[in-house]
């Protein structure tokens, strides 16, 4: 079977560095593990993105070194069960707030007796024959801490059986505490209850990720290892910008 290099990385204690492709287009997911990305988190919560298309990206991933994921829409049993069967190695599960929530996340990801996932991997099934006997090892499950309730919950959660690691969401997160991140005073709050996270990652021996954006650096010099540091839409925006301003407009 296809081996999870990025999960090996951060078990090895090295931070995988990771693309978010948003825009629908698998050509882009493609790409960006060309470029040597350790993962690309196919994004069907916020993204435009259908079946046909997000089965498609996992396997174009696939043609570069990343390790293929995805972002679920929610906390769904049939939902992580489906993305993992289409290719989907890791899961990243949006707005756990509880050890029940963990736990009914990580019941979708593992087959029996580890997990409650349904038999029938047709659309993995070219990561290798032997799948249905190593995808427990394999796949990958963070998910989401970005409320005040979940970074209160967080050891809690992080403790629960199969939850590999967990995934910050810094904007959701600031939102949820009722800051300001730009202002000096909601960004030390931010930070603080993200450090609050960090320590709980350590405390239950999970892996720390976070979105990090163009902050990937600091984190990862804090310790995070599951780190998302670009996106398609990102390199969009900022891209055609700094274009035309070298051109003059």
């Amino acid at each position: 079977m296809r081996r999870n290099t990025a999960k090996e990385r951060m078990l090895a204690g090295w931070p995988a560095l990771g693309a978010a492709a948003g825009l629908g287009s698998p050509l882009a997911a493609e790409l960006f593990s060309l470029a040597g990305f350790d993962f690309v988190l196919v994004d069907l919560q916020h993204g435009l993105w259908d079946e046909t298309h997000s089965t498609a990206a996992f396997h174009q991933v696939c043609l570069g070194l990343a390790t293929p994921m995805a972002r679920v829409r929610q906390n769904d049993f049939y939902a992580i069960g489906q993305l993992l069967d289409r290719g989907a190695l890791g899961i990243v599960v949006p707005m756990v707030n509880s050890a029940r929530e963990a736990a009914q996340a990580a019941r979708a990801m593992r087959y029996p007796p580890r997990g409650g996932r349904s038999m029938g991997p047709l659309g993995a099934s070219f990561h290798g024959p032997d799948y249905l006997q190593q995808a427990n090892e394999e796949v990958f499950l963070a998910v989401q801490i970005e409320s005040a309730q979940a970074v209160e919950q967080a050891e809690a959660i992080l403790a629960v059986e199969g939850v590999d690691g967990c995934w910050i969401g810094p904007g959701d997160l600031a939102a949820s505490m009722g800051v300001d991140p730009s202002t000096p005073e909601g960004c030390r709050a931010r930070e603080g209850a993200i450090l609050q996270v960090l320590e709980a990652c350590r405390r239950t021996g999970k892996i720390p990720g976070i979105a990090a954006g163009s902050d990937g650096r600091h984190w990862i010099e804090l310790g995070f290892l599951f780190v998302t540091v670009a996106s398609d839409a990102g390199y969009i925006l900022s891209g055609a910008p700094e274009t035309l301003r070298m051109h003059g407009r």
